[in-house]
C-alpha cells in the first residue's frame, strides 16, 4: 500500500510549492513568453518601430544557410563536450573509489574546477595554449606541432571543447563516484570469487547499475553543452576564427547584443529551446529503455 502524506492545513501543501513555483514563473516562463512574443516582432534597436511580422523571424533564420552551418557544428560540439566530459569523469570516479588513503584529498582536489567560473576556465585554457605565452602551446611547437588557435577554426573547436569538457568532469565525477559507492560491495565479492576479472565485472556489473546515473549526466551534459558554455567561448574566442566556434547559444547573444537583430535572435532562442526540449525527449524515449532501474 502506497502511503501519502496528509497535511492538517489544506494550504499548506501550496505554501511550501510557492516559492519554486515564484522562481520558475520569474526565472523561465516569462523570459520563454518573452522571448517568444518577441520573435514575432520586428524592431529596431531602441524599440521606436515594432512592427508583427509572425513567423517570418523563423522563416529567414531556418533559410540562413549560416544558421544550418552553426545547428550542425553545435551538435558535433555538444556530443563531443558530453562524450569528453563523461568518460574521464567516470575513469577518474572508479579510480577514486579504489583509494584508501588520502581519499578526501584526492576526492576535493578533482571537485575543484566545478568551483571555477565558466569564463575563468576558458581564460586559463586560453593561456595555456596562447601561441606565444602558453606552456602547452610551447611544447607542441617544440614536438612540430602548430598550434595556433587564433587562425586556425580546428584548433580554437578543439581549445573550446576541452575547456568546456574539464569544467564539467567535476560534476560528472560527483556523481558517478556516488552511483559507485551505492553499488552493493557483495555483488562485487561474488563475482570475483567466480573469477571474474576487473573488466568483465565493470561491463556486467558496476556500468549497468550505474546506467540511471549515466543517463541522468548524458541529458545534463547536453543541456550543458547548448547553454552553459557560452562563458567559455565568449572569454576564449568569441566565436572565431571566421566563425568556427560560433554556436546556437553565441549566435544568439551576437546577433541580438552585437549586431541588434531582436527579432531574429528571439527566434533562434526559441529554435533553440526547442531542439533541446526534442533532444531530451528522443533520450528518455530511446536511451532511457537501455537503463536498468
Amino acid at each position: 500500500m502506497q502511503r501519502r502524506v496528509i497535511f492538517n492545513n489544506r494550504w499548506l501543501p501550496y505554501f511550501l510549492l510557492a516559492p519554486q513555483l515564484a522562481v520558475t514563473l520569474v526565472f523561465f516562463f516569462w523570459p520563454a513568453g518573452q522571448a517568444v512574443y518577441t520573435s514575432l516582432l520586428q524592431q529596431d534597436a531602441f524599440g521606436q518601430s515594432v512592427t508583427f511580422v509572425g513567423l517570418e523571424n523563423f522563416r529567414e533564420v531556418l533559410g540562413d544557410p549560416d544558421y544550418r552551418a552553426t545547428l550542425w557544428r553545435t551538435l558535433i560540439f555538444s556530443a563531443a563536450v558530453a562524450f569528453s566530459a563523461l568518460v574521464p569523469a567516470l575513469i577518474f570516479a572508479l579510480m577514486a573509489e579504489r583509494v584508501t588513503r588520502g581519499a578526501t584529498f584526492y576526492r576535493t582536489i578533482l571537485v575543484l574546477p566545478y568551483a571555477i567560473a565558466p569564463a575563468v576556465a576558458g581564460v586559463l585554457w586560453l593561456f595555456m595554449f596562447s601561441p606565444s605565452v602558453g606552456v602547452v602551446a610551447y611544447a607542441l611547437k617544440k614536438l612540430g606541432i602548430d598550434w595556433n588557435p587564433k587562425l586556425d577554426g580546428s584548433d580554437a573547436m578543439a581549445l573550446v571543447i576541452m575547456a568546456a569538457a574539464w569544467k564539467q568532469i567535476s560534476y560528472n565525477f560527483l556523481f558517478f563516484l556516488a552511483g559507485l559507492q551505492s553499488i552493493p560491495k557483495a555483488l562485487l565479492e561474488a563475482a570475483s570469487i567466480d573469477g571474474a576479472g576487473e573488466w568483465r565485472k565493470f561491463r556486467t556489473i558496476i556500468f549497468p547499475l550505474l546506467s540511471p546515473t549515466t543517463f541522468f549526466l548524458l541529458v545534463v551534459n547536453i543541456v550543458y553543452a547548448f547553454f552553459d558554455t557560452f562563458g567559455i567561448i565568449d572569454a576564449v574566442t568569441s566565436g572565431g576564427p571566421a566563425k568556427a566556434t560560433e554556436v546556437l547559444v553565441y549566435k544568439v547573444y551576437y546577433d541580438g547584443v552585437v549586431a541588434l537583430n531582436l527579432g531574429s535572435s528571439a527566434a533562434q532562442s526559441v529554435i533553440l529551446m526547442a531542439i533541446v526540449i526534442v533532444l531530451t525527449a528522443i533520450q528518455f524515449r530511446y536511451v532511457e529503455k537501455k537503463v536498468h532501474y
